[in-house]
């Protein structure tokens, strides 16, 4: 081999080398890609899970997501619409008048719409994933406006055909169902402590605290049972808006009346205990 045949193949060498390279380049390249691949594949179920409990502990404690399934709060909110529900609100101040609130009505109130049980139980854990996210309407879960307190005398009505609360009369056309009137039916309550009287917007077809009537708690039901408070609309974005308390709730005469509470009773506490402490410090004198 002459030399200069020598030298053409020692310059082909390198090229072969480099082409070895990109092979070997293009097929990590791959394998990589098919690792990332199978990688994928094993964390999904992971990270499906992750998501799931972080969902149940955001819909347990924080924030969830209902879905509105009759006409009883129109046009507040209508069927079908969504809601986002403050589960923390009540936990740093009272329930007020005029609240929209979330409560259960299991093994007490019935009749507004009727939930076909899950056949089994897969079907029974997708129902629990869309009432989670507010697809589909929650077990005798209920949305309704609270109209009085623990304490508060609620009655319908006055001689202008309005509900009073402890006297004062609420006016409610900025969110009643337009022709409907505050109510068809004459009642008269004085909310037990720790329950409230609650009611429809759309009052005509409403079963709220009215129908309940004969229930313990002559219609009320228990704080307890209160999951939160309806805070904002969030579907259809159309519709998306805050739910604030109406301004009839803020009368002075009601608000008064909603702190006077706490200071009779501090009243009737510590006049008592002033009392008592004389007494003590005459006889340790004598």
């Amino acid at each position: 081999m002459t030399s200069e045949s020598q030298e053409h193949g020692a310059g082909r060498r390198p090229v072969e080398d480099e082409v070895d390279v990109v092979a070997e380049e293009a097929q990590k390249a791959k394998d990589g890609k098919k690792e990332k691949k199978g990688s994928f594949w094993k964390e999904l179920p992971v990270l499906v899970v992750v998501a799931l409990v972080l969902a149940l502990v955001i819909k347990t404690f924080v924030i969830q997501a209902f879905y509105i399934p009759s006409e009883s709060m129109e046009n507040t909110l209508l069927t079908n619409d969504r809601v986002l529900v403050n589960k923390l609100v009540y936990h740093t101040r009272d329930i007020e008048r005029g609240d929209v609130v979330v409560f259960s009505g299991v093994d007490s109130w019935d009749g507004e719409f009727q939930i076909e049980e899950p056949s089994n139980p897969i079907a029974a854990f997708f129902r629990w994933v869309g009432t989670a996210f507010g697809v589909v309407p929650g077990e005798k879960d209920y949305i309704k406006r609270v109209i009085g307190v623990g304490g508060d005398k609620v009655m319908c009505c006055d001689s202008n055909g309005r509900i009073t609360v402890n006297g004062v009369p609420i006016e409610e056309t900025s969110y009643l169902y337009p022709g409907d009137s505050p109510s068809q039916t004459q009642f008269s309550i004085t909310v037990p402590k720790d329950r409230l009287w609650v009611m429809g917007d759309h009052r005509s077809v409403s079963l709220d605290s009215r129908s309940h009537q004969g229930d313990p708690g002559g219609g009320s039901i228990p704080v307890g049972q209160v999951i939160g408070r309806a805070f904002v609309i969030v579907w259809p974005f159309s519709r998306a808006t805050t739910l604030d308390i109406p301004g009839t709730f803020s009368q002075p005469a009601l608000q008064a009346l909603g702190g006077a509470t706490p200071l009779v009773a501090g009243f009737a506490f510590g006049v008592p205990l002033v009392l008592v402490r004389r007494r003590w410090m005459l006889r340790r004198k004598r």
